[in-house]
């Protein structure tokens, strides 16, 4: 039986909540990804997670479907100052992981969870140290495919894992949803975690 809704198509965080064993069913939600002037990347990062789960049950409302909780989540990463999306090409792709070569980058992740009477947020940010290495290490990577549609166009979950050196803070954050968090979260909205 679902217990909670994920207001998210994202694959990692799919599988992160099934590591825990929480029964979901995926929302569909439109939710414009653009910071606002003088928005600092923490605020930027939990303002979506929060519209994320804020346009899920709205949308459950629309369909007209039980009221259970929504989670939305986002990630972010920051280096020397620029944000790190998702890239928007090869080029892109390149220019982060080489600004991130050989040097500390943070990633931030927000997870907010609401229903139709409550929202509650969390955000974990974590420091993530990449090795250092040369632009063909850069375009090799991105042959692989899997930077394309990640945050920082890189995951630490798979190939990527060979650019990251070391890491202080969430392991599943950087993944895409901070797990000990979103635990806390569920807790408050009496979401039930490790079912069968």
């Amino acid at each position: 039986m679902t217990s909670l809704y994920l207001a998210s198509q994202s694959p990692r965080r799919r599988e992160l909540l099934a590591q825990i064993g929480v029964h979901i069913e995926t929302l569909s939600v439109n939710v414009p990804e653009v910071p606002a002037a003088g928005e600092s990347p923490e605020q930027y990062v939990c303002r979506l997670a929060l519209e994320k789960s804020r346009a899920g049950v709205l949308r459950l409302s629309e369909l007209g479907l039980p009221g259970r909780p929504v989670l939305g989540a986002d990630t972010i990463g920051v280096c020397a100052g620029r944000l790190l999306e998702k890239p928007v090409d090869e080029e892109d792709a390149v220019a982060m992981l080489m600004l991130m070569s050989g040097r500390d980058h943070l990633v931030h992740t927000a997870v907010a969870l609401s229903n139709p009477g409550q929202q509650e947020i969390r955000l974990v940010t974590t420091e993530v140290r990449f090795r250092p290495f040369d632009e063909e290490v850069a375009r090799r990577y991105w042959a692989t495919g899997e930077p394309a549609d990640k945050a920082g166009a890189y995951g630490i979950q798979g190939r990527g894992a060979a650019l990251v050196e070391h890491i202080n803070g969430s392991y599943s954050g950087v993944v895409g949803l901070p797990l000990a968090q979103t635990c806390e979260l569920l807790d408050l909205f009496g979401v039930p975690y490790w079912q069968g």
